[in-house]
């Protein structure tokens, strides 16, 4: 008899639309789909359904070329907007999650931009956690208030407070560890000041408040033309494909297999 699986769950989570959240979802689970694991995505913006249209995208795509590429189980969620029913349907996700543990390797849940009671949720079941932000001042808002002409750095933002807590909710349930993973994501290809400054203050937060920091993927062209095609740069070296890898194909997968492995090195 197999031993029974126990998923583990990457939640890909910034309170702050617009990061790539589903960029790096979709191209995770491809990632470990290929190298034979068992992947379930969940979309939790089932109301956006950016990562639901990638993969219906891909579903179809596959049908109409005959083409048999790996495709993750997928469910999404959408919140209600009826305020007396979220209790119930609080437990209702709950439920529908832990059955799923024991069927995958891996489970990714895409959040949505906003805190709501579906966030809250996806943030229970976390072993990793993955929070792209993308290379502003602005943006590290949300992980800390930072007098930037002064250098000083204030109290935690609101992103990283809700984080302290989560990783509280988890500790009392006997998950002493949180993989935090915050990730520099659609990074500008040119090197400003700004850029260097944004990563400095990274730095600093990352030893205040128990993140480990790692480049994810530069703002290329090429992750939003796959998008309609529901493709990664993944699969460009399948041959029914045919299709040529550029250099920002090549480059583009060394990011996503940089990512993985620092996610879950050897």
């Amino acid at each position: 008899m197999e031993p029974q699986k126990k998923a583990h769950i990457i939640v890909v989570s910034n309170e702050k639309g617009g990061t790539g959240k589903s960029t790096i979802s979709m191209h995770l689970a491809i990632k470990l789909l290929q190298e034979g694991f068992s992947v379930a995505t969940i979309d939790m913006d089932g109301r956006q359904g950016t990562l639901s249209r990638y993969l219906e995208n891909r579903k179809n795509f596959c049908e109409k070329h005959k083409l048999d590429l790996p495709i993750p189980a997928f469910y999404k969620f959408e919140p209600q907007e009826n305020y007396t029913l979220i209790p119930a349907d609080r437990g209702r996700v709950n439920h529908e999650i832990t059955k799923l543990i024991p069927c995958y390797d891996a489970i990714i849940i895409d959040t949505p931009g906003n805190k709501n009671y579906l966030f809250e949720e996806a943030h229970k079941f976390a072993d990793t956690l993955i929070t792209p932000i993308s290379d502003s001042l602005i943006d590290l808002n949300v992980l800390s208030e930072i007098d930037f002409e002064s250098g000083h750095i204030g109290k935690p933002g609101h992103y990283a407070s809700y984080i302290w807590e989560v990783k509280k909710y988890l500790a009392s349930q006997g998950k002493t560890y949180l993989n935090w993973i915050v990730v520099g994501n659609k990074i500008s290809a040119l090197n400003s000041r700004n850029k260097a400054q944004f990563f400095e203050y990274l730095e600093k937060l990352s030893k205040l408040y128990g993140f480990r920091i790692t480049p994810g993927f530069k703002d290329r062209v090429i992750y939003k033309e796959l998008f309609l095609e529901g493709l990664t740069v993944l699969d460009m070296q399948t041959p029914e494909l045919k299709r040529k890898m550029s250099v920002s194909h090549i480059a583009a997968k060394r990011e996503i297999r940089a990512l993985a492995e620092f996610i879950c090195p050897e």
